[in-house]
Parts: C-alpha cells; structure tokens; sequence
C-alpha cells in the first residue's frame, strides 16, 4: 500500500548518498601521502605532522577565539537591539528599524569586504580615515585592516554590522510571546520601565539567549567566509583560521599534500562532532531535550 511513496522517495534518498555520503569515502586519504600521483599509505603520519604544526594550532586558537567572541558579542547585541525594539511604541518605526537592520544579512561577504576595505582605506577614498583626519582625532591614516592590534576589533565590528539584526529575530520573536499582563502587574506594582525590563523582559529572554548559545557552539569551527575575504599576509598570525589553513595548505602551496589537509579537515569534524554532543548534553540538561 505504501510503496508508492517509498518510489517516491528514492530520488531523494539517491541524491543524498551521493551528495552527503559518497564523499565521506574521501576520509580515507588522510591516512594517505597524496602528492599528485603519488599516493600511498603513511597510517597516522599526517595527524603526527599536524599536532606537531605550530602553524595549525595557532589557526586553531584564532578560529575558537574569533569565533567564541563573534558569537557572545552578535548574542549580547542582538538581545539589546531586541528589546530596544520591544520598547518601541511606533508601529511604523518599529518596522523601519528592523528592516533596516535585516538587510544587512542578505549582502554576500565578497560585498562586505569590498566596503569596509574601502571605506577603512588609507587613500583619500577612505571615508572613515579622511573623517577623523577632518576632526583633527589623528594625522596618519590607520590601515586598519593590515594591523595586527587593529584587525580582530574591525573584524567583530563588521560582523556584528552584517549579522546581528538577522540574530534579534529569534529574540524578538520571544518578547512578542510574553503575556501583557506580566507588564500591566509590574506597572500596578509601581515598576518604572527600566524594573520592568529588568524583571520582566530580561527574565523571559534568558532561557532563549542560552538554547541560542548552545546551538551555535557546535558550529564555532565552521567560520571561513568571513575571515576568508578580509584577512591578508600581514594579520595572519591573529586572523588564520582552521579553515583558511586548509585552504592555503591545499590551493596556495606549489604541491600540496592533500592526504595531509583531509586529515586537518578530519580532525576539525571530530571536533567539531565533539562540540555538537556536549552542546546536545547540555541541551539536555536545561532544555529536558537535545537537538538531535
């Protein structure tokens, strides 16, 4: 009676064995020496050259760091704007906020990057270095994306502009579930609009702003993208990620071991398998269930 729908199924099961599991089988090379033509069996080798590379678990720290900090400012941020648009009695204003703050999210980050390397630049085009020249705050243009000191603070900065009003949905989406009569009571009770957001708002967000948390920690060590299109030479050594590693190791090297950097993309899943079963615990435990 059903094997209609399992025929109709099959193209989809079909698809996914060969777009998700068919290339799994590539895992094995990173027990492989993979130099062109020449590949051949080393075991464990290439997981003993990688902890062995300083190179690697520098990117290893930055991508955690970038990524932990990205992810605890967008949050911080988004929760504010949040409840900056919960308070907002404007119907109309309200809307063109959060509109304006959204479309943001939808530019590409080949975009991005192209605006702030332009609006950051040290030539006369640069909006931000020409203004505070005007303003007498400094003499010599900062070349704010090639400083070390300068570069992750930018970075979090141009972040936070493209994805934080895409982050507030979910929050928003909460505070507009509160009951009004949580407010119409604190208000009975002589609450000033500072107390009620405090002990009203605020309280309703917690548990929200922690599932956010935990859902996000998982994919802390996907970030590539947006460092991709905005780190050079000069900020490696505070903007190389676990990814981009992977990147120059395969694409920028004059013959690159491609046993060696499957391994590196293993031991980041494993990770990463890693991340996701502790945030799943962790759902579990405050949630009462998990995300898998």
């Amino acid at each position: 009676a059903y094997s209609g729908f399992y025929l109709m199924f099959l193209p989809v099961f079909i698809f996914v064995l060969i777009v998700y599991y068919w290339p799994m089988l590539g895992v094995r090379f990173a027990f492989y020496s993979y130099k062109l033509r020449n590949i051949h069996w080393v075991g464990l080798a290439n997981f003993t050259k990688l902890f062995a590379e300083k190179e690697f678990w520098a990117a290893f720290g930055n991508t955690l760091t970038l990524s932990i900090v990205k992810l605890l400012l967008n949050t911080f941020v988004a929760v504010l704007i949040s409840i900056f648009l919960n308070e907002m009695l404007n119907l109309f204003c309200k809307k063109f906020v959060q509109t304006v703050i959204y479309l943001p999210h939808f530019m590409s980050w080949a975009v991005v990057a192209a605006i702030f390397t332009l609006f950051l630049s040290t030539s006369t085009t640069g909006f931000v270095n020409e203004t505070l020249k005007e303003w007498g705050i400094i003499k010599e243009s900062i070349d704010f994306l090639h400083t070390k000191a300068l570069w992750r603070p930018v970075f979090y900065m141009i972040d936070l502009w493209k994805e934080t009003g895409w982050g507030t949905v979910v929050f928003f989406a909460t505070l507009s579930g509160i009951d009004p009569g949580l407010y119409e009571a604190a208000e009975i009770d002589g609450a000033t609009r500072l107390q009620k957001i405090w002990y009203v708002t605020v309280p309703a967000l917690s548990n929200t702003v922690i599932i956010v948390l935990i859902l996000n920690l998982a994919k802390v060590l996907n970030i590539f993208e947006p460092v991709f299109v905005l780190y050079n030479t000069r900020v490696l050594e505070v903007s190389d990620v676990i990814s981009t590693y992977i990147y120059r190791k395969t694409f920028l090297t004059a013959i690159p071991d491609y046993g060696y950097t499957t391994a590196v993309g293993l031991f980041k899943s494993l990770v990463g398998m890693v991340l996701m079963l502790a945030s799943d615990y962790a759902s579990k435990r405050i949630r009462g269930r998990g995300i898998m």
